[in-house]
């Protein structure tokens, strides 16, 4: 792929970005979308060797999921819940083969429907978590604890300083994976865990 074919993509994720956020700002978290080396970061955290699927939240424009897809895993093996009915259609023109599902994060068992149970190899989260109660984001991080195997991470990112959600009860741990300064704004990732 050429260098005015890559930036012709790049423009277009940002084009589609800018009118999610000019339609909801609450819900697109960020000013520009997440930059291919913090997508990267994101998803290093999956074991394509586990045979579990990846569950991925607020996809966006899909610059996550391609890196998602680009360490192997299959596209029919990516469950991506995007909230905005506008990036659901983009996602699924990209990714024709990723089952992208348009519903809440907040809502998962009646996004995932029958497959409310499935487990999952880890967890890729872009939902904005910061201007939402903590008693609601610790709320969702239990919960997406409880669809992976004990010591798989929740990988969340944020734009704060410190972690969206600082306290998990015992037996729960929350850990700074990086801090990506090639990010407009700059962001920090971070893990939780139930520990095994």
């Amino acid at each position: 792929m050429g260098v005015r074919q890559r930036v012709g993509l790049k423009f277009k994720d940002e084009i589609e970005f800018l009118k999610g956020w000019k339609r909801d700002r609450t819900a697109v978290g960020a000013i520009t979308p997440t930059s291919v080396v913090t997508a990267r970061k994101m998803a290093s955290v999956i074991d394509s060797s586990s045979g579990l699927p990846v569950l991925e939240l607020g996809p966006g424009t899909g610059v996550i999921t391609k890196q998602i897809l680009a360490l192997g895993v299959r596209p029919k093996d990516l469950v991506s819940v995007e909230y905005s009915p506008e990036f659901c259609r983009h996602l699924r023109q990209e990714f024709s083969e990723v089952d992208v599902r348009c519903g809440d994060a907040f809502a998962l068992d009646l996004v995932l429907g029958p497959e409310r149970d499935a487990k999952f190899d880890c967890v890729i989260s872009a939902v904005p978590l910061l201007h939402l109660p903590p008693d609601k984001r610790l709320s969702l991080i239990l919960d997406l604890l409880e669809r992976v195997p004990n010591g798989r991470p929740v990988v969340q990112i944020t734009y704060g300083l410190l972690s969206p959600v600082v306290a998990l009860p015992a037996g729960y741990e929350v850990r700074h994976l990086a801090f990506m300064m090639r990010n407009i704004p700059p962001a920090q990732l971070w893990t939780y865990r139930k520990r095994r």
